[in-house]
């Protein structure tokens, strides 16, 4: 996978557009109820897509690209005191090697409405993959700290 989604971007509006299909410029869609995703490890080509699409009589395309800026990793960065001390440094380091992707593009998706679903061709590279590895784990040293007094358990009284 490249590290830079930027070049693929544009490649993917030009065919798009040749194909006589309009590309929307949004933002990602979230609706896991009618979510079906299209399997990027087995089907990686945007092509494959775009040409179910088309075959479906889609002709419009929602496009997203996500680039990734150093307030990103700056509001990661803040998030970090809820982490022990040794986990804090690693995060810390694994964030600072994240730096020089900014300004790069690190996910694209496509989704079109096919009601009453919505197709999505979602591809990342691997440092984004990491950038959300570490949110994840940020999130789930949070949630540790948010529990109750008591171990979780409260009285109604």
């Amino acid at each position: 996978m490249k590290p830079n989604l930027d070049t693929l971007r544009s490649e993917i509006q030009d065919y798009v557009e040749s194909r006589g299909m309009a590309i929307f410029h949004g933002f990602p869609r979230n609706d896991p109820a009618a979510a079906v995703y299209w399997n990027t490890e087995t089907h990686p080509d945007f092509r494959d897509f775009v040409g179910a699409a088309e075959k479906a009589g889609v002709r419009l395309i929602t496009m997203f690209a996500k680039e990734l800026s150093n307030d990103m990793i700056e509001d990661a960065e803040q998030r970090l005191d809820s982490l022990p001390r040794e986990e804090r440094r690693d995060m810390e380091s694994r964030l600072r090697a994240l730096r020089r992707y900014a300004g790069w593009i690190g996910q694209i998706e496509l989704s079109f409405d096919l009601a009453p679903r919505v197709y999505y061709f979602d591809i990342h590279t691997d440092w984004y993959e990491e950038l959300h590895d570490i949110l994840d784990q940020i999130e789930e040293a949070e949630d540790e700290d948010e529990t109750p007094l008591g171990g979780g358990y409260f009285s109604k009284n």
